[in-house]
Order: structure tokens, then C-alpha cells, then sequence
């Protein structure tokens, strides 16, 4: 069928891929506009743009799509019959909910009606979940409350990165999204209105949700907000009122520091060139790889040899 494709990052691009392989045809391909990146600021064009222009497809990069008369007629005078929204960045306007015959379908990365909004496969990580998944729906003017189409399951592994789980979502939701296009067209498949009252939400990361809170938060939940704020934001915390970002960290059995009793969160203890912190409920986190404000991104032991740390130094 014909179809225009909405997305911008590289989780959209394997679906674009999917898409093409089983015979559709993309008239048009949708993406944010190219942003500066890097240290040197220089226009980057997003992963989706490069995908489709290496596969001859037309793409436009419309600042604003709300108000925009020019885009609305060209899609219009495409007339597709879907249109398909992975991760593209903005909310659909309503005129183009309407356009198609059936629908703008969107694969969202988790099983709504958990996670709804901006980052959900980094909160599902977060917040130490053994599961998620993706949705197929039909989009609707609220945020990720259309009705679902299917759903699929997918494994968090206890160490696993949100990085990771990005990328195995990517590639197991693309034959989703085929299958779900087949099965609207023949009728197969029918919209299920979601259960609002379960309804959760994953708000777009912000710098200060990767701050170590060791007094709140025991060390496996901080260990789970590392998985999950990565690459952006990570985690970090302050030690002697500098900025330590903590790239690398670990789970640790605690309970060999027989000479610590009731360390105070946040308590350093440095043992066989190692470097540990005291959390929540007497657990502990191992701080493998670290980057003091000014400084390289190092290893506990080189940090060691370079920091003199006081008697009984805390973190935060």
C-alpha cells in the first residue's frame, strides 16, 4: 500500500527498512530537521534521513506541521493509505490523524498503557522492570492513548542498558509494524480501546534525574537509573563539591566490610584498590569508572591515586 513514513532517530530505522522489504510503497519519509551535534556544532542529519535517501525515498523535514498549508497539500495529494509514526519527535496534528484511510499507526516502546510518553524503554530500565514491550495503535490527539493493534513482550535482562534494549526493540518491532498494516487492511486485526486507569508515564529525561541520591535509594535502585539514563543523562553525584560523574558502577555484596557498621549513605570505603559507596538500607555500589569535574573519565584505582580522600569522605 502506499504510505509516508514519520521518524527521525535509529530507533525508527529498521521499521523504515521493514517497511520497503515487504513491498510498500513510501512515497514520502517525514523527519525533524537537520541539528548541530558534537563539540563542533555541525548540522547532523538524523539516522531516518540517511536511511531513506540510501533507499531513494523523498524526504522532507518540516519545522512546524501543525500550521503548515504547503506540507498539509502535499501530503494531501499523496493521499496514503496509512501513515507511520515511529519515534518521530512531535505530536501528529489532527488533520493528518484523519488523512488516511486507516489511520496514522504508531509503534510505541512499551506495552501500553505503562509507560506512556516521551521515554519509556529508559524508564522501563529505570525503574528495574524484567519486562517490556511494544505496542502497535492507532494515534489519536492524546499522548499514546489510541487504541492498540498488538503487542509483543520483550525481556529486560538484569544488567541489561537502555542502549541495548533500544536496539533489540528496534528490530523486534519492525515485523510488528508489517504485520499489523496487513492486518488492519484485511480486517484481522481490530483496535482495542486502552485501560486509562492503568495508565503510567515516562516524561522526558532531564539532567537532574541522574543525580545519586544515596540516601533515598538503595544501591540496586541506583543501579537501575544508571541502566536506564544511558547514554543521557548517566549518573553522577559530588564529591568534595566537585561535579563525579560515574560512567561505570556495579552491584556489591556489602557485607564482607565487617568494620562498617551503619555507614551513613553516601560513606566512601576503599578496600584492595577499590571504591565503594554506602546507600539506602546498608547496600553498597562499586564505582568502577569515574570523571571528576575537570578531569578525565579514569578507573576507580587511578582516581584513587590521584584524589586524597579525608577519614570517613562521602559522596553527595
Amino acid at each position: 500500500m502506499k504510505l509516508i513514513f514519520c521518524g527521525t532517530p535509529s530507533f525508527a530505522v529498521p521499521t523504515l527498512e521493514a517497511l520497503a522489504a515487504a513491498g510498500h510503497e513510501i512515497a514520502l519519509v517525514v523527519s525533524q530537521p537537520d541539528r548541530p551535534m558534537g563539540r563542533a556544532q555541525s548540522m547532523t542529519a538524523p539516522p531516518v534521513k540517511l536511511a531513506a535517501l540510501m533507499a531513494g525515498i523523498p524526504v522532507e523535514q518540516p519545522e512546524k506541521i501543525r500550521s503548515n498549508a504547503e506540507f498539509r497539500g502535499q501530503l494531501e495529494t499523496i493521499a496514503p493509505e496509512a501513515i507511520v509514526v515511529v519515534a518521530y519527535g512531535r505530536m501528529i496534528p489532527p488533520w493528518m490523524l484523519t488523512l488516511p484511510r486507516l489511520g496514522c499507526i504508531n509503534l510505541h516502546g512499551s506495552l501500553l498503557p505503562k509507560y506512556r510518553g516521551a521515554a519509556p524503554i529508559q524508564w522501563a530500565v529505570a525503574m528495574g522492570d524484567a519486562y517490556t514491550g511494544n505496542t502497535t495503535m492507532l494515534l489519536e490527539e492524546g499522548l499514546d492513548t489510541g487504541p492498540i493493534l498488538l503487542q509483543q513482550t520483550v525481556e529486560i535482562g538484569p544488567d541489561a542498558t537502555a542502549v541495548e534494549l533500544f536496539d533489540k526493540l528496534a528490530h523486534a518491532g519492525a515485523p510488528m509494524v508489517v504485520e499489523t498494516l496487513a492486518g488492519l487492511a484485511d480486517g484481522t486485526i481490530k483496535p482495542q480501546v486502552q485501560n486509562h486507569e492503568f495508565a503510567s508515564f515516562a516524561p522526558l529525561l532531564d539532567r537532574e534525574d541522574a543525580r545519586m541520591n544515596f540516601e533515598a535509594r538503595t544501591a540496586h535502585e541506583l543501579y537501575n537509573r544508571w541502566r536506564g539514563f544511558q547514554p543521557w543523562p548517566g549518573a553522577f553525584t559530588t564529591h568534595d563539591r566537585k561535579k563525579l560523574i560515574v560512567h561505570r558502577m556495579g552491584l556489591i555484596d556489602g557485607s564482607s566490610f565487617s568494620a562498617l557498621t551503619s555507614p551513613q549513605p553516601g560513606q566512601i570505603h576503599v578496600e584492595n584498590h577499590r571504591l565503594f559507596a554506602a546507600c539506602a538500607g546498608e547496600t553498597w555500589l562499586e564505582l568502577i569508572e569515574v570523571q571528576l569535574e575537570g578531569k578525565k573519565r579514569m578507573t576507580a584505582a587511578e582516581f584513587l591515586r590521584g584524589t586524597p580522600l579525608a577519614e570517613n569522605a562521602r559522596l553527595g
